[in-house]
């Protein structure tokens, strides 16, 4: 089979022409056509009342009262069951009672000179102690 070339067979000419420097000079034969436009300001322009001014403030205001009500909405829709309180929480009172996990986790932060004087703000002296070894 014979292939000829496409562009060859099919006529490229649209029909689709301008007259050589039609564009040069377009414009100025375009603002001569146009007709002249007198620009006046309105004389009896109304004030804008107080509702024009306040309306966009409005406006947004509204539209963050729909989101927060979205989000309420949201909120109150969402499951309740999430009980952190120890006493409902095996887990966390089993790490709590016990005492290798509170010297490890909890009470790693405190100083000693933290500790003596939260002791001495409580009343103890360092004669109580001694009463305590007898």
């Amino acid at each position: 089979m014979k292939h000829e070339d496409i562009l060859k067979t099919v006529n490229r000419q649209s029909g689709m022409t301008v007259p050589d420097g039609f564009f040069e000079d377009f414009a100025v034969r375009m603002a001569a056509s146009l007709p002249e436009q007198k620009w006046e300001t309105p004389q009896n322009e109304l004030p804008r009342s107080l509702w024009n001014k306040v309306r966009p403030y409005m406006y947004m205001a509204a539209m963050f009262l729909g989101v927060w009500c979205m989000m309420k909405m949201f909120d109150l829709m969402r499951p309740s069951n999430s009980d952190l309180s120890i006493e409902n929480n095996a887990i966390l009172s089993e790490a709590v009672s016990n005492d290798d996990f509170m010297n490890d986790y909890c009470l790693t932060d405190i100083e000693n000179s933290d500790l003596l004087e939260d002791l001495y703000s409580e009343g103890f002296t360092p004669t109580a102690l001694s009463m305590l070894d007898n």
